[in-house]
């Protein structure tokens, strides 16, 4: 999506049926948040895939990390593996909180609808830095998550990455900061192959670019995409939304977007569809700082 040692990310949920191609510029419509209706075309026809994940290795720590600290990461990630939502609660401090605005509850009730969906999904945390202070540590992690989800014939590919701050006191997460986060989500035959162009972070008011390219040529396959932009919210998380593709000419999508009056972090979501399969890819875009003074426009003449 999307935030916590366990890996909370946006469940990405689509269901294929018809197209709705539009021309225009980009929309800002809410998407992918724990859910995501796609509406594909009578000319693209779900197909059987055969999924692969993502092979998930050992979890690597800092060697110089104390042990109960390293003790601890390993202990949430095997509850989360297991998909023990009582377990990796009890990680969670009762007067939690979160970047984005999400509760303890928030997490419970989208940990649990998420393992609903990827009932397979696997967990693995690096720690990248860390360091002790008071009764606690603060420690920089990155969660990687890869799961398959079964629709019909369709299987849905789901790789996550999330970077976050953490606070820790007394075996319990006390406060939490997502620095960077981005999932991919495919089905198909063959999906495009997707690099994504964006800016780790912006001040408000900044304009940015959104680059989305299929990185092999598409020969006479048509493609379509879309590109939207949505805030970061706790109702986000849960609520699912619809939005129109548009065919494209080129190999891809070049959007300019310009980001919110003040520091709100967004999600930067790019769906591209073809043929043999689908990709939707989506990073978080932080907003930081002071905002960037505008320009009034000119007087006409």
């Amino acid at each position: 999506m999307h935030n916590s040692l366990t890996g909370l990310c946006r469940n990405l949920q689509p269901n294929s049926r018809h197209i709705r191609a539009k021309a225009g510029t980009w929309p800002l419509l809410g998407l992918l948040t724990l859910g995501l209706t796609v509406f594909a075309g009578e000319g693209v026809q779900p197909v059987a895939v055969q999924a692969q994940t993502r092979p998930v290795a050992p979890a690597t720590t800092t060697p110089a990390a104390p042990a109960p600290l390293k003790n601890l990461l390993a202990q949430i990630d095997a509850a989360a593996n297991s998909h023990n939502l009582s377990e990796v609660m009890k990680f969670y401090s009762s007067n939690f909180s979160h970047s984005d605005g999400l509760t303890r509850q928030g997490v419970e009730k989208a940990l649990a609808a998420l393992w609903k969906q990827y009932p397979q999904i696997n967990y693995r945390t690096e720690l990248k830095s860390w360091k002790a202070e008071g009764r606690g540590f603060t420690a920089e992690t990155v969660t990687y998550m890869s799961g398959v989800q079964q629709l019909g014939e369709r299987n849905l590919v789901l790789n996550t990455t999330l970077r976050s701050r953490q606070r820790l006191e007394n075996q319990k997460i006390v406060r939490q900061e997502i620095l960077a986060e981005e999932t991919q989500l495919t089905t198909g035959e063959a999906p495009p192959r997707v690099e994504i162009t964006l800016p780790e972070q912006v001040r408000p008011n900044q304009e940015y670019s959104f680059d989305a390219i299929v990185r092999e040529p598409l020969g006479d396959s048509l493609l379509l995409g879309a590109a939207v932009e949505e805030p970061i919210k706790p109702n986000n998380y849960l609520n699912p939304a619809t939005f129109n593709l548009e065919l494209l000419s080129a190999g891809g999508i070049y959007k300019v977007g310009r980001a919110p009056a003040r520091p709100e972090d967004r999600w930067i979501s790019a769906v591209l569809v073809r043929e043999d399969g689908m990709t939707i890819v989506t990073q978080r875009l932080r907003v930081v700082g002071q905002p960037v003074a505008t320009q009034p426009p000119k007087p006409s003449r």
